[in-house]
């Protein structure tokens, strides 16, 4: 499915391996997408769960990721087995992915707070262990199966095409079933729940079965020790820059996923949430794969920090534009979002091969884990934030309501919903674009960076044919 390696020139891949590919993304953005959109409201808004029970839930989660993601990416990293390093966790986790998912939905209805909580917060982090080995797996084998940006760019328009409609769907298929005005059932949302699980685990796995490592990372690189992994991690300017930036574009993600259905039920008052995600979601469709085109222009990070410039004015103009405005600034918002959603990967690929260098072996694991380890505390930050800011704006819930949606909001509901879907992501882009600034890996710089990776790719190609004669 994809060519071997020749001296001084990047490995290419066909369009049939770029389509296979994509297909996990698909598995995986439907799971991670109806998480992220449906978990806030689930809890606090549907079960009654007060916003201390979840900022504790969010700390406690926001401790455990600290440790799980970069121990599951020095994991991967060092594993030596004739399937491969990466494709075996991914294969054998996806079960446990779909049914860590499905328990989250089954929280007693009635319970006490203490009881919500504990549900919450157990099925959270089994799920959460999951989706963070096979979301660190299928990030890490991008950077290693070519050297080419432009083809890592295929790869990623494919997995962000697909990545989009998995996360679309996880809008609509909850919009569906969700409880509306005039019902407190949730028996509906849960069988979905079940469906989107199964189907999410068997396009993953299905992935795994056409796409193949490349053996000479397993069979050649010998690995690093875990001092040396983190010395080297955290002394790559590369790596801390791009991090610092990627930390306000999860928060960004975050804060927009979880606070979506709020602007649709209560300040739009939309009655369906279709309205706002087609505004949100034709312009990042179409934009993702117009990002081959600006990057082919000025480069990766150039064109990271026009898109997220663009994100950044779009969600800031949302909160203060009249309510037939902000649709607009919705879809100037997705467009922008074409760029976190598809380059993001191809810098971190850029820094892999950077540290390649220094180190001598392909490490996309360690990094890939030690960003969460960075990152992943902005979705808990951002969980912390929907319930605080909603509980202080006096911001009337179901559950209080005698399970049904209570439309008359006060104003400084709606304007903390506005907040939380607005300005405190748009200001975090544009802190990422001026992060971006002290980025290095860019003109002749990263020419001659990729220059020295394919000689070495092709030195360690020749060495793996006298392993296996």
């Amino acid at each position: 499915m994809a060519s071997q390696t020749t001296a001084g020139r990047p490995v290419k891949l066909g369009l049939w391996y770029k389509v296979v590919w994509g297909v996990a993304a698909l598995g995986t953005a439907t799971i991670s997408g109806t998480f992220g959109a449906l978990q806030p409201i689930f809890f606090q808004d549907y079960l009654g769960l007060s916003a201390r029970w979840i900022t504790l839930a969010a700390t406690i989660y926001a401790v455990w990721n600290a440790i799980n993601d970069p121990l599951f990416g020095y994991i991967t990293d060092s594993t030596r087995s004739k399937h491969g390093r990466r494709i075996p966790y991914m294969r054998f986790t996806a079960p446990f992915l779909a049914l860590t998912f499905i328990l989250v939905w089954f929280a007693p209805q009635g319970a006490s707070e203490q009881g919500i909580f504990w549900w919450m917060l157990v099925t959270m982090l089994l799920y959460d262990t999951a989706y963070t080995i096979i979301g660190l797996v299928y990030s890490a084998l991008l950077p290693e199966v070519s050297e080419s940006d432009a083809e890592r760019n295929g790869l990623q328009i494919s997995s962000s095409l697909f990545g989009l409609l998995g996360t679309l769907l996880g809008f609509l298929i909850p919009d569906l079933v969700r409880p509306k005005a005039d019902t407190t059932s949730l028996w509906p949302l849960q069988l979905a729940m079940i469906v989107i699980a199964i189907t999410g685990a068997l396009l993953i796995i299905a992935t795994t079965l056409k796409v193949k490592e490349r053996p000479e990372f397993t069979k050649v690189d010998e690995p690093v020790n875990l001092r040396e992994a983190l010395r080297l991690s955290f002394t790559s300017k590369s790596f801390l820059v791009l991090v610092a930036a990627n930390f306000m574009s999860i928060l960004m993600q975050a804060l927009l996923l979880g606070s979506i259905f709020y602007l649709a039920d209560y300040v739009l008052q939309a009655g369906n949430v279709m309205v706002v995600l087609a505004s949100l979601f034709v312009p990042l469709i179409i934009g993702v794969p117009l990002t081959t085109l600006i990057r082919a222009r000025v480069g990766v990070v150039r064109a990271q920090q026009i898109l997220l410039l663009i994100a950044g004015v779009g969600l800031i103009a949302l909160t203060f534009v009249p309510k037939s405005l902000m649709l607009v600034c919705v879809a100037l918002a997705g467009f922008g979002l074409s760029g976190p959603q598809t380059l993001t990967n191809i810098l971190f690929a850029q820094v892999a091969d950077e540290d390649e260098l220094r180190s001598g072996v392909r490490r996309e694991g360690a990094f890939f884990g030690i960003n969460a380890l960075i990152t992943k505390p902005a979705q808990s930050i951002a969980l912390a934030l929907i319930g605080i800011i909603l509980e202080r704006a006096a911001f009337v819930t179901r559950e209080a309501n005698g399970g049904l949606i209570f439309l008359n909001q006060p104003e400084s509901a709606l304007f903390g919903i506005k907040m939380l879907v607005g300005l405190i992501p748009g200001i975090a882009m544009l802190i990422g674009a001026v992060i971006l600034g002290w980025y290095p890996l860019k003109g002749a710089y990263l020419q001659k960076v990729q220059n020295e990776v394919l000689e070495l790719h092709a030195s360690k190609h020749a060495k793996l044919e006298q392993i296996e004669s």
